[in-house]
């Protein structure tokens, strides 16, 4: 059975979705930060897994969490927090993000099926880095946050290393479908695109079509 880990922060304006300010506000930035998490937390609600928990920066978890367990995120960069809950939980366990609200539950069934050979599963972001990231168990003498402490998040090679870190680890690994994360404005277009029938798509519309601040 695997644990399935969805980080998030509370979507506040200034703290959430900033890149998409301009053309967006911060308010309707941080409004489909919320929709994003909504979107996410729906297409895995259906998925068998054993245990559910939300990495969370914030004080107001989202409802559409509850049935969650809410684990605070730890001090330090974003390679430092990965790796704490990873090190947190034991067995199987899957890592995805708020920033791919066109996920489908079929992009995630396999990890929710026996392993068989994989100890690692991947799922690569189009701007190079990573969507989703699953462990099997510690590897050797070292905790799984090992593998992630270190790897450079949030740059253009970020997938590449973390990929190689698993490698060079011996770990076997399965791949995801890449996905556009949604960072600037012209993500969210390509995201909304992709998939109209989320709710992050009806408000990304709904924004779209009316000036900011009636420019």
């Amino acid at each position: 059975m695997t644990t399935l880990i969805v980080i998030a922060k509370e979507p506040l304006a200034g703290r959430a979705k900033t890149r998409l300010h301009p053309p967006l506000s911060l308010e309707q930035a941080a409004q489909l930060a919320a929709a994003a998490i909504d979107d996410t937390l729906a297409a895995v609600a259906a998925l068998p897994a054993s245990r559910r928990i939300l990495l969370f920066e914030g004080a107001r978890p989202p409802v559409a969490a509850g049935g969650y367990e809410i684990m605070p995120q730890a001090d330090g960069d974003l390679d430092e927090r990965l790796a704490a809950a990873f090190d947190a939980v034991d067995g199987p366990t899957l890592l995805i993000g708020m920033d791919t609200p066109q996920l489908r539950p079929t992009d995630l069934a396999e990890v929710f099926e026996p392993w068989g050979e994989v100890d690692a599963w991947f799922g690569p972001a189009e701007d190079g880095g990573f969507w989703a990231l699953g462990l099997r168990e510690p590897h050797g003498d070292h905790a799984r946050g090992d593998l992630i402490r270190g790897v450079p998040m949030s740059r253009d090679d970020t997938g590449d290393q973390q990929l190689e870190r698993l490698a060079t680890a011996g770990l076997r690994v399965g791949m995801l479908r890449p996905l556009v994360d949604v960072d600037t404005f012209a993500d969210a277009h390509r995201v909304a695109a992709t998939a109209p029938a989320t709710g992050f798509a009806r408000l990304f519309d709904e924004m779209a079509s009316v000036p900011v601040d009636g420019a």
